[in-house]
């Protein structure tokens, strides 16, 4: 898995698939969808249909990378 860059994670739309921030965190795809299914992912998850989609200014405050970084 390749890490997301600082200018990445930034230039990320409002939403982001689980694999998305998946990636943002250093998990794997299997363990985010585990804890997702579980309701222990560390962000807050909605299911849209079949999808796992991800609000990305949650993710990135919980990286550290809030406001201030934009």
């Amino acid at each position: 898995m390749e890490v997301m860059t600082l200018a990445e994670a930034l230039s990320l739309p409002a939403m982001v698939t689980l694999e998305h921030a998946a990636r943002a965190l250093r998990i794997g795809r299997t363990k985010a969808y585990e804890l997702a299914q579980q309701g222990e992912f560390p962000i807050l998850v909605h299911r849209v249909g079949k999808k796992y989609l991800v609000p990305t200014a949650p993710l990135l405050r919980f990286l550290g990378i809030g406001e201030a970084a934009a």
